[in-house]
């Protein structure tokens, strides 16, 4: 059957660490890591000014964040792709069609969800711990602190949960990366243009890995979030 044959001759692929599909699997971490670290650099903040403001004065950019959370790649890729292209205010930097494109295009999808999470968390904790702190003399920046501090499980929820989107994802990437081969091939663009050809074993290999990065993930999640209830 063409389903085994592709899952022993993918596992071989994985056990030999067949170069082409290291490159593919080095890219995707690379592009989705770099684009969660700037997301969270830039959600976590926001996202704890949102929670701590008083829910109707940010009520409008609420519920434009929650919008933002289920953004399209394919729309994200479309504002991205016509931001760099030669017509596009941003051509002239030649970026589309890189690396660098597909980390503003991801950073675009994870910041949303990244900012969203972390003002849940935080406003979750927030009222309890606020009376708490100010009682006992503390500051504003002191309360803050607190209020990330014991809501900081939630915020690693939210970062992991910006990259595991991101690991998934294909239609923004293909649109701005081009799906170039060693060059912003990773592993979703990878695994459509494999099984387009039928090379299915590249394919499933490919399925194989991400899979392993999302249990990966999760698996350190867990630990981190069974630690912190201890």
């Amino acid at each position: 059957m063409v389903i085994w044959d592709g899952l022993s001759q993918a596992f071989s692929l994985i056990i030999t660490r067949d170069p082409a599909m290291m490159q593919i699997i080095w890219m995707s971490l690379l592009v989705s890591g770099v684009s969660v670290l700037l997301a969270s650099a830039a959600g976590i903040p926001l996202g704890t000014w949102l929670g701590l403001a008083p829910a109707h004065r940010v009520r409008w950019l609420a519920q434009i964040l929650y919008t933002l959370m289920g953004l399209p790649p394919v729309l994200v890729g479309l504002f991205v792709y016509l931001l760099l292209s030669s017509a596009g205010p941003f051509g002239v930097l030649n970026l589309l069609f890189s690396p660098t494109a597909m980390i503003l295009a991801q950073t675009i999808l994870a910041l949303p969800i990244v900012t969203g999470l972390t003002m849940i968390a935080v406003r979750s904790k927030d009222r309890e711990i606020r009376d708490t702190a100010v009682s006992l003399g503390a500051s504003a920046w002191q309360v803050a602190l607190t209020i990330i501090r014991e809501a900081r499980l939630a915020i690693t929820g939210a970062v992991v949960t910006g990259l595991g989107r991101l690991m998934a994802e294909v239609g923004a990437v293909m649109m701005v990366g081009g799906n170039i081969e060693g060059k912003t091939r990773v592993m979703t663009s990878a695994i459509v243009l494999e099984t387009r050809r039928g090379n299915f074993e590249m394919a499933i290999g490919l399925g194989i890995v991400l899979l392993a990065l999302a249990f990966i993930i999760n698996s350190v999640l867990y630990r981190i979030q069974g630690v912190g209830r201890h």
